[in-house]
């Protein structure tokens, strides 16, 4: 099926693989950027990643070349932080994770504590604590219930991958028999609460993503139109062992500068 052409498109995007690779910029992502901004285009950049405040975010992207206002990102953090809040207001949380996720369940009305909290919150962190996870697995038995920011099993780092929240989960989720809840992406709650964050339809918008079994899932069970690019995970080849198709392929967000009005010119859905 065609993808839709309506006049505005309104854009979300992953942030590692499609505009930053190991906090080097890819190029021809700061173009891209600049002219979404010139063009007034309502956009936002998702990501996995629940460490970082939005502020520390900013910061990081622009030592990388990316000039990203505040109000343009959205994190899993915000997004489990929102949910938290919807399913039970000023409710208390025992967390594992960064600043990114303590300011983000704080700013949401919750306490933080290990004193019979409603939910067990599991984020990333570069510190995972033996004594925290221990913690964690027996209010879980208790009776707290097991939320966690993404399902992704590794993260990248300049040295290799390293353990991330779906590995961690893995193990509480063993000692405990109990699945956790994920917000993060490919749950397609994320996206929706993106969506809501900047006012923007699923009708009109399309999804920027380097993985086929995070972003670009996401964005189909969400209703939006997807394109994959190639500067992280997935490759071509690797995108012909899944069931579904983005709805464009290109190497790079390069590739859109010029056609961000237009995104899908005369290409098919899938090529």
């Amino acid at each position: 099926m065609q993808a839709p052409d309506p006049a505005q498109w309104s854009y979300l995007m992953d942030m590692d693989g499609v505009l930053v690779h190991e906090e080097h910029l890819v190029p021809g992502a700061d173009e891209f950027l600049a002219e979404l901004t010139e063009r007034g285009v309502n956009y936002l950049v998702v990501t996995n990643n629940p460490i970082f405040t939005r502020r520390d975010l900013v910061a990081r992207l622009s030592s990388s070349g990316l000039h990203i206002p505040e109000n343009r990102l959205w994190t899993s953090a915000l997004a489990t932080a929102e949910f938290l809040k919807a399913q039970r207001p000023h409710g208390s949380a025992f967390v594992i994770g960064e600043v990114g996720l303590t300011t983000a369940l704080h700013e949401a009305g919750f306490v933080i504590t290990d004193r019979d909290p409603d939910y067990v919150v599991l984020g990333e962190t570069r510190n995972y604590s033996f004594e925290a996870l221990t913690t964690a697995i027996r209010l879980i038995n208790k009776g707290a219930r097991f939320v966690a920011t993404n399902p992704d099993p590794t993260g990248p780092s300049r040295y290799g991958v390293l353990p991330a929240a779906g590995a961690v989960a893995a193990l509480i989720e063993k000692a405990t028999g109990r699945t956790p809840y994920f917000v993060g992406k490919p749950n397609p709650l994320m996206m929706r609460s993106a969506l809501r964050s900047i006012g923007a339809h699923s009708e009109s918008t399309l999804m920027i993503g380097d993985r086929m079994d995070t972003d670009v899932i996401a964005g189909l069970e969400a209703g939006l139109a997807t394109i994959l690019v190639l500067t992280g995970i997935s490759t071509r080849e690797s995108m012909e062992r899944f069931p579904y198709r983005p709805s464009l392929v290109i190497d790079s967000v390069a590739d859109l500068v010029g056609r961000t009005a237009s995104p899908f010119g005369a290409d098919s859905p899938a090529r």
